[in-house]
């Protein structure tokens, strides 16, 4: 049996879209049945997100935007 060491070395060697592969059966592995409420409750939140775009309450900021800016928020 390898170790994790092997396996992650074996892993990282893979071409990009491999890697985005096993990443997602990976997590997917570690995931668990979540509360009904709670998920009705995401999706709710979800859709409300999604029509405030739609009617242009708010505007939309891409993922490295908000990284950034989160950052700034948390970093000294």
């Amino acid at each position: 049996m390898q170790s994790i060491e092997q396996l992650m070395n074996e892993a990282l060697s893979l071409p990009r879209e491999s890697r985005a592969i096993l990443v997602d059966k990976l997590v997917a592995s570690l995931e668990f049945e979540a509360d009904s409420t709670i998920q009705t409750a995401w999706i709710t939140e979800a859709k409300k997100r999604r029509e405030e775009i739609q009617i242009g309450l708010v505007q939309p900021i891409s993922g490295e935007v908000a990284l950034t800016q989160v950052r700034q928020i948390i970093e000294p």
